[in-house]
């Protein structure tokens, strides 16, 4: 499996979960959103380009947690489609892993 995969223009970023699983929500949410900002540096983007973005959360009952790290990471300014859903994760101690399209980040003039 490939963590980033870049195809003309477009950035897809394979499922990120957190590195620290003993966290709570919020914490998954930040470590994951790390990971995923630094999977994007790698492909030549940034969270300014994300195009798409699918939350998977353990429990649905967490969405208001992870959706107030989610607001404060996200650029305002080019918010993603974002879709969130209730799945059964890879572990159990798993809360949070996000998937992600985005463009290349344009060289600036």
């Amino acid at each position: 499996m490939s963590r980033v995969v870049v195809h003309g223009d477009t950035v897809y970023v394979s499922g990120h979960v957190p590195d620290d699983p003993s966290a709570d929500v919020a914490g998954q949410t930040r470590q994951v959103l790390a990971r995923l900002e630094a999977s994007l540096a790698l492909a030549g983007s940034d969270k300014s380009q994300l195009l798409a973005a699918t939350v998977y959360l353990r429990d649905i009952a967490h969405f208001e947690q992870m959706n107030a790290v989610w607001d404060a990471w996200v650029d305002r300014a080019n918010p993603p489609a974002r879709a969130c859903v209730e799945a059964r994760l890879a572990k159990p101690e798993f809360l949070v892993e996000i998937v992600a399209v985005a463009a290349r980040a344009r060289a600036q003039t």
